[in-house]
């Protein structure tokens, strides 16, 4: 059947056209080559202006030609059909072969005779944590995830310790080389103990992630048992036991407060507003203005108070629903974990166990595999010149840029679930960004993601910075505050056409370092920007 497809492609049929032109009778004659490829509109046009022909008989033509094609495609398609059933009959196509293949791809096509899909694991323990955290042992879910947060808290910490003591013992080494150097040493000799000190540093640095490695995935296989069996002694009413068993809560650990790694808890001033936003339908959203490190929202707190606990239950609870709550991390553009807030970031998913999704660093090594991927098939497809193309060799292929981000979840986390990882560079520190900034249009990009995804909370770092620097004077922020709301005012408007006009939480965060006075001159501008809802005061009369 291909090599009948190649022969009707070289195959020529001339289109021919009789029309009147004033006394003349004109003939047009167009060889066509079968199957036509080519838009017929854009062929009428050719066609017209290439003959110069009368504006009168557009429409003519152009209805023939659209009818001549027609019939001479339906007609290539009945000899193909012909000749595919002759070899059928003849015995050159086997039979059962091409049942087979019909079968399959009917299968593949029509979702009425599609092989239902199988549930996979990840979905099942799914639905049974959802089921479990919205029941009575909700408190014994969360304790034993607290306590082996204690644990894995604790093996940080020694590791810690260790590196620390090792780096001193190393650097007084050092420095007692560094005063025999030109006495009895030589250059060489302080090379070979650097590399020694450096080679120490990452056999223990490898020893400490094995052990941390083997520990979470114990953790985590404990855990998915431990959860799957109390569902299954759940759903049997003849089982006495599951009652003690619920109960009898485990022991909450505390770690010792004197290993250096508590978070201090700095004074959190916030401002909340509720806006209506839209033309005719409007729809209301909540407003917070933060003082905070974006960080916090995801540390956990070792001391296990009842406002935390709580934090962290409704984070559960919302963990496979509707009403997701996601945060923007600026990152550069390398997708690592190595340096600045991505290594904070990395430190803080590690002090806990992930139950429910690949871990930090397994879900960044996929994310580096697809941008790998979409770079080379861009590459393909994109026809360009000698100029971009030595761009794209010096450019390394595995970074992102500015304005792009990637994704990571999270369920291990104190208040998010889901992290968008936004590239900026160093440009957004300047002064003179405009709406059309790859920051910003990576800021609508997400807030569409968010309403795609049923994320209905999500915290910005309203000037863009996570650290505030010499150059952000007060003009400076008050100019970049102003620029973000606007622009996230514009965006939430956009949200009603993509999602129907859903009621969401927005979240602006400013470096913790901001001052009070700083802080409220950003408050008192976010209501004169956004509609802020008035409250009524009704009295009745005597």
């Amino acid at each position: 059947m291909k090599s009948n497809k190649g022969k009707a492609c070289t195959r020529e049929r001339d289109f021919v056209y009789k029309f009147s032109a004033g006394n003349q009778d004109l003939v047009l004659t167009v060889p066509l080559r079968f199957p036509v490829q080519e838009n017929i509109n854009h062929l009428h046009g050719r066609l017209i202006l290439l003959h110069n022909l009368p504006c009168f008989i557009e429409n003519d033509l152009k209805q023939l030609l659209n009818k001549f094609i027609e019939e001479e495609t339906i007609k290539d398609y009945d000899r193909e059909a012909e000749m595919a059933l002759e070899a059928v009959k003849s015995g050159k196509v086997d039979i059962n072969q091409l049942a087979d293949t019909w079968a399959k791809a009917y299968k593949e096509t029509t979702l009425e005779y599609a092989k239902p899909e199988e549930t996979s694991w990840d979905e099942d323990f799914a639905d049974v944590y959802h089921d479990l955290i919205h029941s009575p042992a909700s408190e014994t879910l969360l304790n034993l995830e607290h306590n082996y947060f204690v644990s894995i808290s604790e093996l940080i910490s020694e590791r810690d310790v260790e590196l620390k003591k090792l780096r001193e013992r190393q650097g007084a080494e050092m420095d007692k080389v560094m005063q025999e150097l030109g006495k009895s040493l030589t250059d060489q000799d302080v090379n070979s103990l650097a590399a020694q000190h450096f080679e120490s540093q990452q056999d223990l640095e490898n020893k400490w992630t094995s052990e941390l490695k083997q520990s979470t995935a114990i953790q985590k296989q404990e855990y998915q048992e431990w959860v799957i069996k109390l569902h299954q002694d759940l759903k049997n009413p003849n089982n006495s036991s599951i009652s003690d068993e619920i109960k009898v809560q485990p022991q909450l650990r505390e770690s010792v407060e004197g290993n250096g790694r508590i978070y201090e808890e700095q004074r959190l001033l916030e401002e909340s507003f509720t806006i209506h936003l839209g033309a005719q339908l409007k729809t209301m959203h909540n407003l917070r203005l933060l003082r905070a490190d974006m960080l916090d929202f995801c540390k956990h707190k070792r001391n296990h108070r009842s406002g935390v606990k709580l934090h962290r239950l409704q984070t559960a609870m919302s963990l496979y629903s509707t009403s997701l709550c996601g945060l923007v991390l600026l990152v550069d553009n390398r997708i690592s974990s190595y340096s600045g807030i991505k290594r904070d970031f990395a430190t803080v998913c590690q002090e806990c166990t992930d139950f429910h999704f690949p871990g930090i660093q397994e879900q960044l090594e996929i994310v580096q595999k697809v941008v790998l991927k979409a770079r080379a098939q861009r590459s393909r497809n994109k026809n360009s010149g000698n100029e971009d193309k030595s761009k794209s060799i010096e450019r390394n292929q595995s970074n992102i840029l500015p304005g792009e981000f990637y994704i990571t979840r999270h369920s291990n986390l104190s208040e998010i679930h889901v992290a968008f990882h936004l590239c900026v560079d160093d440009n957004v520190r300047s002064g003179n960004i405009t709406a059309r900034d790859p920051a910003i249009m990576g800021l609508r990009n997400i807030l569409k993601v968010c309403c795609t995804h049923d994320i209905t909370t999500i915290s910005i770092p309203l000037l863009l910075v996570h650290d505030m620097s010499e150059e952000m004077t007060i003009p400076w922020c008050l100019k970049r505050a102003e620029l973000v709301f606007k622009c996230v005012k514009g965006f939430m408007m956009e949200m009603a056409s993509w999602d129907g006009g859903i009621s969401r939480t927005v979240q602006f965060l400013v470096p913790h370092t901001i001052s009070e006075e700083m802080f409220y001159q950003l408050s008192n501008m976010l209501p004169q920007i956004f509609r802020v809802s008035s409250t009524l005061t009704l009295t009745s009369k005597h």
